[in-house]
């Protein structure tokens, strides 16, 4: 018998010598091509997964309850699987989960850092439920304490904007000082045959309202320096009875010429009478106003609801800049200027950087204030300002009158047409306005006096381009650079003005540049900032001098007839005046003409005193020299050496030149 299988294995033939039958195999659908390559695979796939079972089986797989997380520890990524550090991430966010809403327990203690949290986590055993409970707790602690920090900073920076800063009262106390020694001082400003100017529309007319002497002197010079026509311009200076000595003294010993400068006291306005300002009446008898200004900030103030930047608008509307006279002076601009057809009114912490003559030349289509708009413009923080930003507008009264979308404008810089202005209500809306908030306790609106001049000139406002006026110097850090040199008028309103501390460094030089660091009040002003020691600090009455620790020098200061000055210079006790009249000969400014050629020719007086050469610096001393930081001024006489000629009795020659001197 033969068997026989066909190459395709198909069919199988059995034979034998007597028979023959045939077989026919079902068609195969496996190849042993196929089935050799399985078994190849399977040898080194086996293996494999008994070793990664082995080793998962070891790491606790056993653990597993279902076959899904059995899946998740050895099926690949994509089937679902994650490894142990997102298991551990999404396990401990559902226990996180679980103790967001849970109650801390009372008297928990709490780690003071996270080392000591690490710490009490290895030597109490804490489970992951314990440590997320304690983190939350500490994480809240700590908002509260920077919450707290942040309303406290606010605070500070409130009062710092608030007061005055040692260094200016002192320059103030200083300047008042010369006006009563100084003849120089006291010279009538402007001159007398300057005073038509004063009223002549040919000119351009500036107002300026402000107690700070050094703000008035950068805002005047930036102005005079800037214009292409200085000779044309005109200050008004407006300032409170006590600030008007120093000012008065400040704008006579530094001359701005070609430009002119007068210098008036609120209480050298006869228009300015409580009949005619019902806001003076008002400010004094309504004391809600007073303790809204000067009262407890924090009280009543719900800082748990509130944001930093909410508390720190409310800070700012509640500066007590805001119930000063001054700061209300430019609603009756027609009645203390009757003379004048338009001014341009500026605040005291603006510079100008361009000339801004051709601001009389805009036209306001009959309007009666020129203005930028403050809800146009790329800075969002700054030019955002609309009607809802200042008013109340859940008082009907509000609600009823005033649109919250309506743009609003800038004060700070801008020019009235007077004439204009003198045919409108926009006083008595003003006023009418004022009284009504009073009487709703305040509440319709907080800041300041913009609010209610921005309904007294509602219809009243013209436009003008915002690069004229850029604004927010004073609380906005992340000012555009480019965009502050291009400005004609930058203005620092808010809190950080540029002559205190907590002033933004890096906008403080456009201000600084015009500082005149050179004048001695300047000068002493800064060192004093800068050492923390003041004129004014240890100031006590003249009978009860306090002494100065400084290895007993004088500082002296010689004041030559034309009102300049030498030094101050300091000098030991010891230093006789024939070394101070050589002091004087060798610092004796080069483009003075006729200046002394020996000792003979000067002559010192102090207190009312012509000093002796042989006397020294002690023995004209007084109890006002002693007093920390003062200077003593001395007033130096020259008088030429008479030729022998010119030696001639009085009598023989009434023809004989005769010296006047003046002591001052």
């Amino acid at each position: 018998m033969q068997l026989q299988i066909s190459p395709s294995m198909r069919s199988i033939t059995i034979s034998s010598s007597n028979d023959l039958m045939k077989i026919k195999v079902a068609p195969r659908h496996i190849s042993y091509r196929t089935l050799f390559h399985t078994i190849l695979i399977l040898a080194f796939l086996l293996p494999f997964v008994f070793i990664v079972t082995a080793l998962v089986t070891l790491e606790g797989v056993n653990k597993c309850s279902s076959i899904d997380c059995l899946g998740r520890r050895l099926g690949p990524r994509f089937l679902g699987r994650i490894d142990d550090s997102e298991r551990l991430v999404r396990d401990f966010y559902k226990i996180l989960n679980e103790v967001s809403t849970q109650d801390i327990p009372d008297g928990l203690k709490l780690p003071a850092s996270f080392r000591q949290l690490v710490s009490d986590m290895k030597n109490n055993h804490y489970d992951a439920k314990t440590f997320s409970l304690v983190l939350r707790a500490m994480i809240e602690k700590f908002e509260r304490d920077i919450r707290e920090s942040k309303f406290a900073e606010l605070m500070n920076k409130h009062f710092a904007a608030s007061s005055i800063p040692k260094g200016i009262h002192c320059l103030s106390l200083r300047l008042t000082d010369e006006y009563t020694s100084n003849a120089h001082a006291r010279r009538q400003l402007p001159s007398p045959e300057l005073l038509p100017l004063l009223s002549d529309n040919a000119y351009h007319h500036f107002v300026l309202a402000t107690d700070n002497i050094l703000a008035a002197s950068v805002v005047v010079s930036s102005a005079v320096q800037s214009s292409s026509k200085p000779e044309k311009i005109v200050f008004h200076v407006i300032t409170d009875k006590k600030t008007y000595a120093g000012m008065h003294s400040w704008f006579a010993l530094n001359s701005v010429a070609p430009a002119i400068v007068e210098v008036k006291s609120v209480h050298q306005f006869d228009w300015l009478t409580r009949e005619n300002v019902p806001v003076l009446e008002a400010v004094e008898s309504h004391h809600g106003i007073r303790n809204y200004y000067h009262g407890n900030h924090i009280a009543g103030a719900n800082l748990s609801e509130t944001t930093p930047r909410r508390f720190a608008s409310k800070l700012q509307s509640r500066s007590p800049k805001y119930i000063s006279l001054l700061n209300h002076l430019r609603i009756y601009l027609p009645e203390l200027f009757p003379n004048l057809d338009k001014v341009v009114f500026l605040d005291d912490d603006i510079v100008i950087q361009r000339d801004l003559s051709p601001l009389w030349d805009i036209d306001l289509h009959g309007k009666v204030n020129g203005a930028v708009e403050t809800c146009r413009g790329e800075d969002e923080w700054v030019m955002s300002k609309r009607f809802r930003t200042y008013f109340n507008f859940s008082h009907p009264l509000i609600s009823q009158h005033l649109d919250p979308e309506e743009c609003a404008w800038a004060y700070g810089m801008n020019i009235f047409d007077l004439r204009t202005w003198r045919k409108t209500n926009i006083r008595e809306t003003y006023h009418s306005w004022l009284k009504a908030n009073l009487k709703s306790n305040l509440t319709m609106w907080k800041l300041g006096t913009l609010p209610p001049a921005l309904i007294a000139f509602k219809g009243h406002v013209q436009a003008i381009d915002s690069s004229w006026h850029m604004l927010g110097l004073g609380y906005q850090s992340k000012t555009n650079l480019e965009n502050v040199k291009k400005a004609a008028v930058i203005h620092y309103n808010g809190q950080s003005k540029p002559w205190l501390e907590i002033g933004f460094e890096h906008l403080r030089p456009f201000w600084t540049k015009y500082v005149n660091y050179s004048n001695d009040f300047i000068k002493s002003f800064t060192e004093l900032q800068e050492k923390d020691s003041f004129f004014c600090k240890d100031r006590r009455s003249v009978t009860e001098p306090k002494m100065a620790e400084v290895d007993n020098q004088l500082e002296i200061k010689f004041r030559l007839t034309d009102g300049s000055d030498i030094g101050p210079k300091a000098f030991p006790d010891a230093t006789t005046v024939s070394a101070l009249k050589e002091t004087v000969i060798s610092q004796w400014p080069r483009e003075k003409e006729n200046g002394p050629k020996t000792v003979k020719e000067v002559k010192l007086i102090s207190a009312g005193k012509v000093l002796d050469n042989n006397k020294t610096v002690k023995d004209y001393r007084n109890p006002v020299s002693n007093l920390v930081g003062a200077v003593t001024t001395m007033h130096v006489i020259i008088q030429p050496l008479l030729t022998e000629k010119e030696k001639k009795p009085k009598g023989d020659d009434p023809k004989m030149n005769k010296c006047v001197c003046t002591v001052m």
